[in-house]
């Protein structure tokens, strides 16, 4: 019997890049397609989340893959039981991390109704007290993560120890505050999704009432219905304009553009400006140039040039006569006036039910965004910054030649080489780690290079029939249509199909950018194409013109931040970072979901 053709190729039928065959090393094997269960395998659609990994992923990063998953699928699958979703798995491909969502079978999701509306029920009529105890429990867990220290091994355990009887040496403390991190970083990610799903699933069941009241209605009118929110995601970036408008004020323009901290203090007026510079710091700095999740995020807390430089596009946007402000009262008026219109439309009945389901909407929607400070910026800052303590550490012992070398070993691995580590300082002896990581971890360095030298397919196999998971719709912008775009690529050299992600039309040269280490190549009017943006990049949408990206739904973190900041958007083209170049001419329809190029 031939075997059928599927819209995508098989995991088992995509070949490792030259230097890089060995790549499966770096993870788990349950992080992997078995050829042992390949039948079984091929019949389940997997999509790449370069939403959240951008990059072939480093062995001890997809640890943070593991805790997503299973936490985002404890609460689908186990507390809120979703009628027609369960949780996700994961698989690799060349080092990119692919997801599946797990569907519930039809006969079981009319009895998960009713008690998917009891618990969900609970938090959405109690949201606020329930989100004020959020807040508290991570709080609770950044200060906790904090205190872990990793120091070396002293030469000895203290006198003071043997007179009290202590019983135990330092490595007891040491492993265990390992642990502690994991742990830690393990319910942090459950608090991340306590909201999040029920956030996704408001405003999806929003969306579909629309939708079946107004089949044609573009769906970023719908979007703009929740837009003009007040989310701390914003706050870093207003601080940067503060800071900016500061500078100007005092005279500081060109010290400040300089990115001299002790030239800025030194200057006259200066010290109003660095008592400015760090209150803004705490907490507003804890933000990262990514998505946050990875070893390799750089946090402003830790690159004082990466805020410095943003300040220094603001400030010579204040001299050109630019006012600095996120056009909130239009996003407002706009949005009531969308309200309105279709509202007048409803029957009675029918109104009655808009206003609730969107009521619950803009109740929770700020959850969407806000979380990712706390958590994805905040929270995973201070934990790597705790994990390159411990790398440190383990390097000046000779286990990796560069301080990030812990960075290319999984987590599991972690405990041997933590336990050669102690044991060693223990028995007085040489650890064997030295001798058999430095090589290991440089060939694990060079294959992660190969790898990510590669684009990846934005898919394997075919795709369900529906898709129902309400992240994979509303996060990732995977439906049946996008999953159409995909597949036809390639036929058309002149034009993109997306998500109609933030309304308006711009015409401007493409900027095509693969990371936040080359925003600063971004020229005025340009329009930024990319796998994904982060809202950490919010300080260069002042003077692009358009974005348009590989991966996103209508509720993707690029689609909010530009319609927040007023940007015509496209995500979700599956390709358009591959396919677009630098300097091409793109004409961008952010009321469609099409992206032109014109010459």
């Amino acid at each position: 019997m031939d075997k059928q053709v599927s819209m995508f190729p098989s995991p088992y039928d995509i070949p490792a890049p030259k230097g890089a065959e060995d790549w499966q090393e770096m993870y788990p094997y349950y992080m992997l397609f078995q050829p042992g269960n390949r039948e079984a395998e091929e019949q389940e659609f997997y999509f790449c989340n370069n939403q959240h990994f951008p990059v072939p992923t480093r062995p001890f990063d997809s640890m943070i893959l593991e805790y997503t998953a299973k936490t985002l699928g404890q609460y689908n699958t186990r507390q809120w039981i979703v009628p027609p979703a369960n949780g996700i798995e994961y698989r690799y491909i060349n080092g990119y991390a692919y997801l599946r969502m797990i569907p519930v079978p039809l006969e079981d999701i009319e009895a998960r109704v009713p008690k998917f509306l009891e618990r969900a029920g609970h938090y959405f009529g109690n949201w606020d007290t329930l989100l004020e105890n959020w807040h508290t429990k991570v709080m609770a867990e950044i200060e906790a993560m904090e205190e872990i220290t990793f120091t070396p091994l002293p030469d000895e355990v203290p006198l003071e120890w043997v007179h009290e009887g202590r019983g135990h040496d330092q490595t007891t403390e040491f492993m265990a505050n390992f642990d502690h991190m994991l742990q830690g970083l393990h319910r942090t990610w459950q608090l991340h999704f306590e909201f999040l799903n029920l956030g996704y699933a408001a405003y999806l069941d929003f969306f579909t009432f629309v939708k079946e009241q107004f089949p044609t209605i573009p769906e970023q009118a719908i979007a703009k219905m929740v837009q003009g929110i007040d989310s701390v995601l914003f706050r870093p970036d207003e601080e940067l304009k503060k800071l900016a408008n500061l500078a100007v004020e005092l005279g500081l323009n060109d010290v400040v553009k300089g990115g001299d901290l002790a030239a800025i203090a030194a200057a006259p007026n200066g010290d109003q400006w660095m008592a400015a510079w760090e209150a803004a710091q705490d907490p507003w700095f804890n933000y990262s140039t990514g998505s946050g999740i990875l070893s390799s995020d750089k946090r402003w807390i830790d690159h004082f040039d990466i805020p410095l430089s943003f300040i220094k596009g603001y400030v010579e946007q204040v001299e050109a006569g630019k006012v600095l402000i996120r056009p909130i009262e239009e996003l407002a008026a706009e949005r009531d006036r969308i309200v309105e219109e279709y509202r007048d439309m409803m029957d009675p009945e029918v109104q009655e039910a808009f206003d609730g389901k969107l009521g619950l909407s803009r109740l929770v929607f700020p959850y969407v965004e806000d979380h990712n400070f706390y958590i994805e910026h905040w929270s995973m800052g201070v934990f790597w910054r705790k994990a390159r303590e411990l790398s440190k550490v383990l390097q000046n012992a000779g286990f990796w030649e560069e301080e990030d070398g812990m960075f290319f070993v999984q987590h599991s691995e972690l405990r041997d080489i933590l336990f050669d580590y102690c044991n060693a300082w223990a028995s007085g002896c040489a650890p064997q780690g030295p001798r058999y990581w430095p090589e290991k971890i440089a060939k694990r360095r060079q294959m992660l290079d190969i790898l990510g030298q590669e684009r990846p397919i934005p898919a394997v196999n075919n795709p369900p029939e529906v898709i129902t998971e309400p992240f994979t719709v509303m996060l990732w912008g995977i439906t049946s249509e996008s999953i159409q775009r995909w597949a036809d690529a390639g036929k058309s050299d002149d034009s993109l199909k997306g998500m109609a992600a933030s309304p308006g039309v711009v015409e401007g040269k493409a900027r095509v950018l693969s990371g936040p280490e080359r925003l600063d190549e971004l020229q005025e009017g340009e329009i930024l194409v990319c796998p994904v943006t982060a809202p950490s990049w919010a300080p260069v949408f002042g003077k692009i013109g358009g974005v348009v990206t590989d991966i996103g739904g209508i509720m993707s973190h690029a689609a909010i931040v530009c319609r927040e900041y007023g940007l015509p958007a496209v995500t979700g083209t599956g390709f358009g970072s591959a396919k677009i170049e630098t300097g091409m001419t793109l004409r961008v329809n952010g009321d469609t979901g099409s992206v032109e190029i014109v010459s």
